[in-house]
This record gives C-alpha cells, structure tokens and sequence, in this order.
C-alpha cells in the first residue's frame, strides 16, 4: 500500500489575511521588486502592498501609471488608496465589506410589528406578513427578507 500523502499544511499568515479580507488575490501579479527580493515585504498582504505602492509615489516621486501597474492595481484604485490612506491612515487600507451595512427596509419598527403579529397569529406566512408590512408601512418586503429577520431575532432569543 503507498504511503499516504499529506495535505499541503495551512500557511496560518494567509489564514489570518484571508479572515480579515485583507489577503491580495493578485499577488503573484505584483512585479515590483523589493516583493520578490526581500522577505520582510509580503505580496499577499493586500494593506502593505496599497502602503509600499503610495510610498513610491509619494516618497520616491515615481509615476502613479507604472508604480499601480507594479502592484497590479488600477490609476483610480490607486487614488481611492492614497485618499483613503490620507484621511484614515493604515486602517483606511483596509478592505471594506460593499454593498449595504444592514436591512434599509425592515427597520426595528417592522421587525416588532413582525413579531407581535407572529406573536398573536402564529399560522402568518411571510407572504401574509409582507402583505400587512406593505400596508402599515407602505413599504414592500420580500416575504424571504421577513423570514430572514424573524430567524434572526429568534437566534438571538435562545440562550
């Protein structure tokens, strides 16, 4: 029988980039030098290659055009860095989640109003609930998002 193989051990650095959102899906794509020649400097750390890449061009007065190239970022990616690095710091390089931070339209009115209609009407589907949403509040839910956030609540009731 052949000796089995291992599988490749987990490297706990990316580990630890990858929980942050902070590991740089292009690294290999990072051609600039001092990446390849000096350890101390890490192309998978997506907020020390946005730090070394507006270094150059600030402190070392090289192009923007060919210093985001080097990094493998674009001209408009590289301002929004240097912008958010000037207003923020090393903590404005650090990668945000897009897209909305929280449920716009179930806000905690609708969601009490959800549960004291569950609460006195348990057999309430959600199409029922988005239904009186929708008409108490003039506002359309999906009958999904009500399901979500009836669950939610619920979790957060068990001890």
């Amino acid at each position: 029988m052949p000796p089995r193989s291992r599988p490749p051990a987990r490297d706990p650095k990316v580990e630890a980039l990858r929980a942050e959102g902070a590991l740089y899906r292009h690294a290999e794509h990072v051609t600039d030098p001092v990446f390849a020649t000096q350890e101390f400097f890490d192309a998978r750390d997506v907020v020390q290659v946005k730090y070394e890449m507006i270094r150059r061009v600030e402190v070392e007065a090289q192009s923007v055009a060919a210093t985001a190239a080097a990094f493998h970022f674009s001209r408009p990616s590289f301002y929004q860095a240097q912008r958010a690095f000037q207003q923020r710091g090393l903590a404005g390089l650090l990668p945000r989640k897009r897209g909305p931070r929280g449920g716009h339209k179930l806000t905690a009115a609708i969601v009490a109003f959800l549960q004291e209609l569950r609460a006195t009407e348990p057999s309430l589907g959600a199409p029922e609930l988005a239904r009186r949403v929708a008409q108490r509040f003039a506002t359309t839910v999906h009958p999904r998002s009500i399901e979500r956030a009836l669950a939610r609540q619920e979790k957060k009731r068990r001890p």
